[in-house]
């Protein structure tokens, strides 16, 4: 009994086995994966130019405005009699603020920022250290020279009018007008009294107002009667 094997056909010639992968398919997935690679790079590098482009942008105008307000602190203090020498950084401080800065614009956009809140808090220091000798003055006093010199501009105005022209009509329209005069002096000697000797916000001030309702009203009453009396005797 002959044993009979079963012929296996060869492969043609030139063409790859079945299970054998093809070249150009693995070529072309090598490729479209460097392709998304490199686009992601592309993509990871324009966020972080158009990211570092901002941080320059607003560097800048950060910077702009630390300088704008450290040039009055400046000169105030200098008219304090602050030696020039001391309103310039030392060498170990510039070296400090140069390392503090070397990691990009985003650190020295953070520096101009936190330089920006000293300056708030040396405009407050400096704010509450401008009329020092006023605000511990008695409160009449002190208020006396912001009611005063309001309470006599209008009066005087009437009296220029009075004797520039005489008792006519000029005379008795400035009169007319004047009515209203203290009451707008005596609003204006509040709002400032407190602007000028509150050191703080917080803190509050004795604006004194029947004093200076006193203060806005005796000048105008007196200038009135006069020029009352003035037409009378015309």
């Amino acid at each position: 009994m002959s044993e009979t094997g079963t012929a296996v056909p060869a492969p043609r010639p030139g063409r790859p086995p079945a299970d054998t992968p093809d070249p150009a398919a693995a070529a072309w997935a090598d490729y479209v994966a460097a392709a998304r690679q490199l686009d992601g790079v592309r993509r990871a590098a324009t966020t972080a130019a158009g990211e570092q482009a901002r941080s320059v942008q607003a560097a800048r105008e950060e910077l702009t405005v630390v300088r704008a307000r450290l040039a009055p602190q400046q000169a105030q203090l200098r008219e304090l009699g602050v030696p020039a020498i001391s309103l310039q950084p030392t060498p170990p401080e510039l070296t400090e603020a140069a390392r503090s800065m070397a990691a990009g614009p985003a650190a020295v956009l953070t520096s101009l920022q936190a330089a920006r809140r000293w300056a708030d808090a040396a405009d407050d220091t400096l704010a509450a250290r401008g009329l020092p000798r006023l605000a511990r003055w008695p409160s009449r006093p002190r208020n006396l020279l912001v009611y005063g010199p309001l309470a006599l501009v209008f009066p005087l105005i009437q009296l220029l009018v009075l004797f520039g022209t005489g008792t006519g009509p000029a005379s008795i329209v400035a009169l007319v007008v004047g009515l209203p005069m203290p009451a707008v002096a005596f609003m204006a000697g509040w709002l400032a009294v407190g602007r000028l000797f509150r050191p703080r916000p917080e803190d509050r001030v004795d604006r004194t107002p029947r004093f200076g309702a006193l203060v806005c009203l005796v000048p105008a009453v007196a200038t009135t009667a006069g020029i009352v009396l003035a037409m009378l005797a015309g």
